[in-house]
């Protein structure tokens, strides 16, 4: 466990992608199984369960062993659960507990095998037995959300360097493996040959687009290139192979459950690389915070597969009826899907349309003017490309739409996780709403991002100054007509919420810039969101 709680510490402070590689490809070499493997899932979210233990148990477990007034002090403080409980949790009466350290795999068997009732009395003694930086890894290992700056993607990465293999190969083979992964790793070892891929319905790693850059498309001849709308979804790959069906995400997560109806529709063996969107296509396309209503889920009850039917925008043909046509050039794939298409629930799925343009400037007019609120933009591909997974610079590019901007006021500071733990550096802002005669801010969105290290020092110095009131981790800030901090934000697009007292809610909201030089009675006001939200779903 030792291995596994240093592990966690210094991915937490290592700032650099590299370094983190570093680290796990170190891990990866120097643990034995099944320990490796266990931190490996817990890492990419691979199937670590321990239902028994939730932060209302752990909470239980502090409040019998510390003083209430002082543990909500520490939260407030410190702002992260694991973190708290880890420094404040007493040191156990036998000085000699901590030199007895449990390996991985016997807490998580341990643990596992707990029932509801004895699983906190468990829990609480490998407590007593780990140091704080071992407290702090096995509460965020059983919390389900290490969020220490590791993605899935990037633990894979660092699996290909560890063995001198294509991270292809191994994206390709993810979900026919087990935790705790002894084949993979005896294949990455060169001790066994690579795990086969028995297991049907595969993930198959995406091609990615890179953004239209100054001085991109000099050059190109448009006669080469193929354009199609980039619809405001989510990317999905539908994969049906010897009666198994499977929805993916681009990163390869299955999010199957939260769609069956969607897979029922499926009726032909293929891969097909789309656009998840809410509707029917044939009539409408919903917006992304109705599409959001199927997200997150393990499933999903009739009344809301009936009120947010999910079909799929075809955009590309990676198998059919068991021929791999990723080597293909774009126009073959786009001709055998338009023939697949054509043959499928045309309430579950149609075909992106192609944009016809006659100069790159023509394209950029379109781009910037879309045909359906939903769009976020073009996408630009070469008509002879093969489906190469990655972004490979050239054959694909994204023209996006350029985002929104607005000027809103600081409202709610928290602190952030990880190297940002110490800082107050998730903000919640409002823009002004007028009632009876008086203006008062609605909260409109939620940003972690957009700012510089120097920016955030001078931000939390900011909210610590200005702080009117504490709800747990969070800190309530000044802000009137005279007195605040104005964040100039740009955002994607614009929804209906309930869940927010204005009634909207931003699109991928981020800070763009600070605006100190700015009162705070001069932001914008809702009435601009609800214009803008309108012209947007007109």
């Amino acid at each position: 466990m030792r291995a596994f709680s240093e592990l966690i510490d210094r991915l937490v402070l290592m700032p650099s992608r590299n370094g983190k590689l570093t680290l796990l490809k170190s891990y990866f070499a120097e643990t034995p199984d099944p320990d490796r493997g266990l931190a490996l899932a817990a890492l990419t979210d691979g199937g670590l369960n321990i239902p028994a233990i939730k932060p209302a148990v752990i909470r239980g477990l502090v409040a019998e062993r510390v003083d209430e007034v002082l543990f909500a002090y520490s939260y407030d403080y410190v702002g992260d659960l694991a973190e708290t409980v880890s420094l404040i949790w007493p040191e156990p009466a036998d000085a000699q507990a901590n030199d007895e350290d449990p390996s991985l795999g016997m807490v998580v068997e341990s643990l596992s095998r707990a029932s509801r009732s004895e699983a906190p009395a468990r829990f609480a003694q490998l407590l007593d037995r780990l140091d704080p930086p071992g407290r702090y890894a096995l509460i965020k290992l059983v919390s389900g959300g290490l969020r220490i700056g590791v993605s899935a993607r990037l633990a894979k990465q660092a699996l290909a360097d560890f063995g001198a293999k294509d991270i292809i190969e191994i994206e390709e083979l993810w979900h026919g493996l087990k935790v705790p992964y002894t084949d993979l790793f005896a294949w990455l070892e060169g001790r066994a040959e690579k795990p086969s891929n028995a297991a049907r319905a595969l993930f198959r790693p995406v091609m990615l687009a890179n953004p239209v850059e100054e001085g991109d498309l000099d050059g190109l001849d448009i006669a080469d290139f193929r354009a199609e709308w980039k619809w405001d979804g989510i990317r999905v790959q539908v994969s049906c192979e010897g009666g198994v069906k499977r929805l993916y995400s681009r990163s390869g997560d299955d999010i199957s459950g939260a769609f069956p109806d969607l897979l029922g529709a499926v009726s032909a063996e293929a891969v097909i690389d789309g656009e998840l969107l809410v509707g029917d296509p044939a009539v409408e396309t919903g917006t992304f915070s109705d599409l959001q209503q199927r997200l997150n889920r393990k499933s999903v009850s009739a009344k809301v597969m009936q009120q947010y039917p999910a079909f799929v925008r075809a955009y590309d043909l990676l198998m059919l009826d068991g021929r791999d046509t990723r080597a293909l050039p774009l126009d073959e794939r786009r001709q055998l899907l338009e023939g697949l298409v054509a043959r499928l629930d045309p309430h579950r799925f149609d075909l992106s349309p192609l944009v016809a343009f006659d100069s790159w400037q023509h394209l950029d007019e379109i781009r910037r003017a879309p045909i359906h609120p939903i769009i976020e933009g073009v996408m630009i591909k070469h008509k002879g490309s093969p489906y190469l997974p990655g972004r490979k610079k050239g054959p694909w590019f994204k023209w996006k739409r350029d985002p929104h901007t607005v000027d809103a006021v600081l409202m709610y500071a928290q602190r952030g996780h990880g190297k940002r733990s110490s800082f107050y550096s998730d903000y919640t802002f409002g823009v002004w709403k007028e009632e009876a005669g008086n203006l008062q801010l609605v909260p409109v969105g939620k940003a972690y991002f957009g700012f510089s290290d120097e920016e955030l020092a001078q931000i939390d110095k900011f909210v610590r100054d200005n702080t009117i009131d504490r709800f747990g981790p969070v800190r309530s800030v000044k802000a009137t007509e005279t007195e605040g901090l104005v964040f100039e934000v740009a955002f994607e697009g614009l929804a209906r919420s309930s869940r927010h007292k204005s009634g909207v809610a931003m699109r991928f909201p981020r800070i763009s810039r600070l605006r100190w030089d700015k009162p705070p009675g001069e932001a914008d006001r809702l009435e601009t969101l609800e214009k803008m939200l309108d012209e947007m779903i007109r």
